[in-house]
């Protein structure tokens, strides 16, 4: 890849002579010694060289790169950590990496991977001779070169002897090769810890796929701490040895020692994949190459039906089956030094009735009386499975759901809990509370496991006032498919708009009541879903046919009576696109670029008048990457990396871009006088509308994924009163005027 606009011709008295790639920490160059031998330097981002956290996190990736420096890794030539931009150059490995070769050629079997296995412990033995810890063994970081395999990126690595770095309260590492106490105890994570990444990548190389596949990080983490690995397409020979590897006590893991011993024993022909196997050929990579597409692109869910789950399946391969995504959204989530591809969407609508609902503090906002901050962890009804709640406030109530929580009322003043109605089953990623209206509240229940028979999803009513429920009804899950969001209903005033359980149909109900007022059935041969703008709503569909093949391309919207239900006029529009906001009274699109079926951005922006039928598009200047979000009639686009960017949808000009610490933000939402983005850790930064101006950010208050695409807004504001949800269904709430600022 050649060099680009912008680029340095040389770092550190090195001539660079191509980029080798970019992450979320920096960017890899290609450049030469003095005596022209290759080297690679990874040069950190501007925006992170004045930080002191990255500058630590870096000085210790240079100390343990020099300390492992040996045959199975990337030899350290030159560094300068403390450089006004920090940079270090390696040795440049020739080849592919494991997650590209797979991607390509498709899983290893025989002696070639026999000598991967061997190869990959004796790496794990040198390094934790030295006493590193790597910490993200994964598919992009191990590359096949002549030689042999070589382990690179010691960006979240660590001495054993050396204090782990949290102090911005990540979860460190891959989600699918990560080991159970890195997930649960990360101060605690040792050299088995990379014994057992090694059995997922192991799993990984001879199948194409992880142990601990699933369909969201959070079921995926649950599933690595909880849950036995999928390993029936594993050859025989080798399964033995990963079982050993993929043991849930550090205690019961071999060390790389032992390791080396056991592969050495094993025949020479390891044999190939079971041609019966689950999975058997997948190529997905999930650090690399992500699930499929964004939230701008579809993914459906199975429709109820007979259940034929093997009674002994593993979970995974259980939630495989029942929740089975067309195409699912790409979430980038990545820590320093690396990343993971993870499900989960959100967005336009996803935490109430319309954007109307995320409205802005009025000027002069004042705090709820008797308020304090405050700090709450919701217990719901699958506390084994960490999630994140969205939230809605009504005067000092705050109705909170998501996840194994249908619904809970907590006081916005001091966050006292009044009232909690769990889900039993597994939830959907990014499945957030309905919406709320004065005297109901409305979100999702998830049948459990061992309850096949009820409904799947259920739409529930709930009394705001006591928490007893109303009613409920089931729901279809089809949405996302349309949308790229997962929300199935919608309030519009004092009524529920929701999609039937075999995706055929709108129904709507009194939301207090559950009195139908109307049904009204998709046109035929598409898929539907209903979309807020402002006081109207409009139906979305795409034709059957798009959607089993998992590329709506040719969206169609139509005007939803809602008193009746009736269809308005045809109103087509070129896709993908995701309903974002309203501006102007016109629905507001982002329109996505694909490549293929994965997601590369967003570069065009449609305005949809409901009122006129009309269409009007504007191309944008370049392609935007991350989590879109819209309010007070701007489109914002968060990187992964914490930049955010403001867009002028009428024009699609960048009002602003802004960088930020804090990386896979989701957001906006306004308050007086700012804008509030958070990420999953509950880190949040507060810019000016205006101008993006830098105002104040805060520290993390949960250890969290960072760096996650497509989550919805996690910021609700009453007032003064700043409330943010965070993962393992935590919530905390500040004054706006007086925030716990970092440092």
């Amino acid at each position: 890849m050649s060099l680009r606009g912008g680029d340095p011709t040389e770092i550190g008295g090195y001539p660079l002579e191509a980029r080798l790639g970019s992450g979320g920490m920096g960017t890899v160059f290609l450049a030469r010694t003095s005596s022209g031998r290759p080297v690679a330097i990874k040069l950190i981002h501007q925006q992170f060289a004045g930080d002191d956290e990255f500058r630590i996190r870096f000085r210790q990736e240079v100390a343990a790169a020099r300390r492992v420096s040996g045959a199975f890794t990337a030899a350290v030539v030159d560094a300068a950590p403390e450089a006004e931009q920090p940079w270090m150059a390696t040795t440049y490995i020739e080849g592919k990496t494991l997650a590209q070769r797979i991607a390509t050629e498709g899983p290893l079997d025989g002696a070639e991977l026999k000598m991967l296995a061997i190869g990959l412990a004796e790496a794990l033995r040198d390094i934790h001779r030295v006493g590193v810890v790597h910490r993200d063994l994964k598919p992009s970081n191990v590359v096949l070169s002549p030689e042999g395999p070589r382990v690179i990126d010691f960006g979240i690595s660590r001495a054993v002897d050396q204090q782990t770095l949290t102090m911005t309260g990540r979860v460190i590492g891959t989600p699918p090769f990560m080991s159970p106490e890195q997930l649960q105890a990360p101060r605690g994570v040792g050299p088995r810890s990379d014994v057992f990444s090694l059995g997922t990548l192991l799993v990984y190389a001879s199948t194409g796929h992880g142990p601990f596949d699933a369909d969201s990080p959070y079921l995926t983490a649950y599933q690595v701490v909880h849950e036995e690995p999928s390993l029936g397409a594993v050859p025989q020979a080798l399964r033995t040895v990963v079982e050993s590897c993929l043991d849930k006590e550090a205690d019961g893991r071999p060390s790389a020692d032992e390791l080396l011993v056991l592969l050495r024993d094993l025949p020479t022909d390891l044999g190939g994949t079971d041609g019966t196997g689950e999975g058997v050929g997948r190529t997905r990579d999930m650090d690399t190459q992500h699930h499929l597409a964004a939230s701008a692109t579809p993914a459906s869910i199975a429709p109820a039906g007979p259940d034929t789950r093997s009674a002994d399946a593993p979970l995974g391969r259980r939630l495989r089956r029942r929740w089975r995504p067309v195409l699912a959204a790409a979430v980038a989530v990545a820590a320093i030094g690396g990343g993971a591809a993870v499900l989960n969407t959100g967005g336009f609508g996803a935490r109430s009735g319309g954007p109307e609902d995320r409205a802005a503090a009025t000027p002069g906002a004042t705090l709820q009386d008797g308020f304090d901050p405050w700090h709450r962890t919701v217990q719901g009804g699958r506390a084994d499975i960490p999630d994140e709640l969205r939230c809605v406030a009504r005067g000092d109530a705050l109705y909170c759901g998501g996840g194994s929580v249908v619904a809970t009322r907590i006081r916005v003043s001091d966050g006292t809990p009044v009232w909690t109605v769990k889900s039993p089953g597994v939830p959907v990623q990014g499945v957030h509370l309905v919406g709320a209206t004065d005297d109901t509240v409305l979100g999702y229940r998830f049948a459990a496991e061992d309850a096949p028979q009820d409904p799947r999803s259920e739409v529930v009513a709930v009394d705001a006032k006591s928490g007893r429920e109303l009613w409920s009804v089931p729901s279809g899950a089809q949405s996302q498919a349309v949308t790229g969001r997962t929300q199935d209903a919608v309030v519009a005033g004092s009524t529920v708009v929701t999609v039937d359980a075999s995706n055929s149909r709108f129904e709507a109900r009194d939301a207090h009541s559950g009195t139908v007022t109307w049904r009204k059935p998709f046109p035929t041969g598409s898929q539907c879903a209903p979309v807020p703008v402002g006081s109207r709503l409009l139906a979305m569909c795409a034709t059957n046919t798009e959607v089993d093949a998992s590329e709506v391309r040719h969206p169609t919207l139509y005007t939803l009576d809602r008193a009746s239900g009736a269809l308005g006029g045809r109103i087509e529009v070129d896709g993908p696109a995701v309903p974002m906001g309203v501006a102007d009274g016109a629905l507001v699109l982002f329109q996505a670029r694909m490549e293929g079926t994965a997601l590369a951005g967003y570069d065009g922006v449609a305005r949809v008048h409901p009122a006129s039928r009309k269409v009007a598009y504007t191309r944008l200047p370049k392609t935007y990457t991350g989590t879109p979000g819209m309010v007070g009639g701007a489109l914002y686009v968060s990187r992964q990396t914490g930049l955010v960017t403001a867009i002028d949808p009428t024009t699609g000009r960048e009002k602003w871009s802004r960088q930020t610490g804090v990386e896979g933000a989701s957001g906006p939402v306004a308050g007086t006088g700012a804008l509030f983005f958070s990420s999953a850790t509950g880190r949040v930064v507060a810019l000016s509308p205006s101008q993006g101006k830098f105002l104040w950010t805060t520290d993390p208050q949960a250890d969290g994924l960072t760096g996650e695409q497509g989550a919805s807004p996690r910021v609700t504001v009453a007032g003064r009163a700043v409330i943010v949800t965070a993962a393992k269904n935590t919530l905390f709430a500040f004054d706006a005027q007086n925030p716990p600022t970092s440092g």
